[in-house]
């Protein structure tokens, strides 16, 4: 996999960091922007870098100039969603990235998935189990 990957803030630091330990090339918010920096900063700099970007941030397509930003510098954006911890949501995302990897290339920027961690039944199956990802915008 040669994509390199921007993790937003509320990601912190471990989720970063499990990427990396799997063999991903991740650029930290915190590394390259204040803390109170606007999205539309660092939506810009993954656009315009050819970055990918992951965030937990489930209402950015809901927020007009965040949805708008994603859109005019053309960035492909993955909403890491469910109520897991930091390592859980990180350890699914290197169990899915295969997923997210080929919806990415089939899709041209904008575009904004959704990685879905795996049911109960199937991580007791399998712990590696990858997660549901799906394509939420543009919609159709």
């Amino acid at each position: 996999m040669s994509r390199a990957w921007f993790t937003d803030r509320d990601l912190g630091k471990q989720f970063p960091r499990i990427l990396t330990e799997a063999g991903l090339a991740v650029h930290r918010h915190g590394d390259l922007f204040p803390p109170d920096g606007s999205d539309e900063q660092w939506l810009e700099h993954c656009g315009r870098n050819g970055l990918a970007a992951i965030t937990h941030n489930s209402r950015i397509r809901y927020v007009p100039n965040e949805l708008a930003a994603v859109v005019r510098f053309k960035v492909h954006l993955v909403v890491v969603v469910g109520k897991a911890t930091t390592a859980e949501l990180a350890r699914n995302f290197v169990n899915s990235v295969e997923r997210v990897e080929a919806l990415l290339t089939g899709h041209t920027a904008p575009v904004i998935l959704k990685v879905y961690r795996a049911s109960p039944a199937e991580l007791h199956a399998n712990p590696a189990a990858p997660g549901r990802v799906e394509v939420w915008f543009p919609k159709g």
